[in-house]
């Protein structure tokens, strides 16, 4: 007997017992669905946080406090930090010729309020040059300038999601005063949307003078009289230069900072891509783990195989004796009940694999940030895997079949 006749006979039988087919391949079904969703919201993961990473600027690199493992790993604390000291050595051509600009931020949570509206984001103090670096742009009013950091002016610049909760009714901004931590500021400019992920809203922030952040609303003056900033960024040249800048970095830091040369650094300095690299393999091994949990259900679906199949064979017993009587061989019985339990995964799985793709699109229209995008890889793993699984579970009952006694099997009732 060949194997379209095996496969022919597979199905008759798959359609002739609809319900108890259905839940045989039940396990399957969800492992196969559960794989193919959840790896592609992973990717979808990576993407966006790429993406966010990517879109912070162009050859930016960050200068952050303490150490970082050299896997990226939690930041170890170490020295005083970072000082408005280390942004004008960094911004001095002549230490650091391969950058040509550094921007520095410093700032914390506050309450804002506009009339009877109330919302708690993030109060950035930055510096004129903010825009240019993060490649994040007014688009509306302007944003502040050299002079307004001198005076430590009263200014804000919105960004989208803080506009829409203090203005809900869609009116201009500019010129209006909102309070922050009960402190008047005048509204000069509203940044572009930038977007962002549910766990990382960047239009969620308030633009303001540094010296404002550092005198007026979060005093940062440490005990020797410098003030504090929080994270430093340095735009490079160009992308060929990012290892001698970070050279030319390191040296003025620890010269600034009295490190011998036995020392470590109390400051770490990381490229764009190291981050997204660092990400991607975080989002990554997320992704395999997520896979690997939603497998689980095709192993299930595998026992469950086995045993519907092992209660075929008893069911079929005197048909078995019958067709051996008239001539089967021992491995025409075995194809037959191997390929019914191949025939059971695989069909598991196809409908797996389209229940998987709509929850993939249901997801993908719920957020707007969020794009989950199929893994073909996934894909044919997850169909492969269900034919295997169907062979592997398959095996036991097939031999059981293939080796009954004809005349025992004709006997049984």
């Amino acid at each position: 007997m060949n194997l379209t006749e095996n496969f022919r006979m597979a199905l008759d039988g798959l359609a002739a017992n609809k319900l108890r087919s259905l839940l045989t391949m039940l396990g399957i079904i969800i492992g196969v669905a559960a794989v193919i969703t959840l790896v592609s919201v992973g990717r979808g993961v990576e993407q966006v946080v790429t993406g966010e990473f990517e879109d912070l600027g162009n050859n930016l690199l960050f200068i952050i406090p303490g150490q970082l493992s050299p896997e990226q790993g939690p930041r170890r604390a170490g020295g005083l930090g970072l000082t408005d000291e280390d942004v004008a050595v960094l911004s001095d051509p002549f230490v650091v010729p391969d950058v040509i600009a550094v921007v520095p931020e410093y700032g914390r949570f506050a309450t804002v309020t506009r009339g009877g509206q109330e919302v708690r984001t993030n109060i950035t103090g930055t510096t004129p040059d903010f825009p240019q670096v993060r490649n994040f742009f007014p688009v509306a009013g302007s944003f502040f300038t050299e002079q307004d950091v001198t005076t430590n002016a009263r200014v804000a610049v919105l960004g989208q999601t803080v506009y829409e909760e203090l203005f809900p009714n869609g009116e201009p901004p500019i010129g209006e005063n909102i309070k922050i931590n009960n402190i008047n500021f005048r509204v000069i400019g509203l940044m572009e949307e930038k977007g962002g992920s549910g766990f990382n809203d960047q239009d969620d922030l308030i633009l303001i003078p540094i010296t404002t952040a550092q005198r007026r609303l979060f005093p940062a003056r440490r005990p020797d009289g410098k003030l504090r900033v929080d994270l430093i960024y340095a735009q490079v040249i160009n992308e060929e230069r990012q290892e001698a800048a970070i050279a030319e970095i390191q040296l003025a830091l620890r010269e600034t900072h009295n490190i011998t040369f036995r020392d470590e650094d109390d400051f770490t300095v990381v490229s764009q891509e190291e981050l997204v690299s660092a990400f991607g393999q975080i989002t990554g091994v997320l992704t395999i783990f997520l896979g690997v949990i939603a497998g689980i259900s095709l192993l299930v679906g595998g026992i469950g195989i086995m045993n519907i199949m092992l209660v075929s064979v008893t069911e079929r017993t005197r048909e078995i004796g019958l067709r051996k009587a008239v001539g089967a061989k021992r491995h025409d019985i075995l194809w037959q009940f191997l390929v019914e339990a191949v025939t059971l995964a695989v069909t598991g799985g196809l409908i797996g694999l389209l229940l998987g793709m709509a929850g993939t699109r249901i997801i993908s229209g719920l957020s707007d940030t969020l794009q989950p995008t199929v893994d073909w890889t996934a894909v044919m793993g997850a169909i492969a895997i269900s034919a295997s699984v169907g062979l592997l579970f398959g095996v036991y009952p097939a031999t059981r079949a293939a080796a009954l006694n004809p005349i025992e099997a004709l006997r049984y009732e």
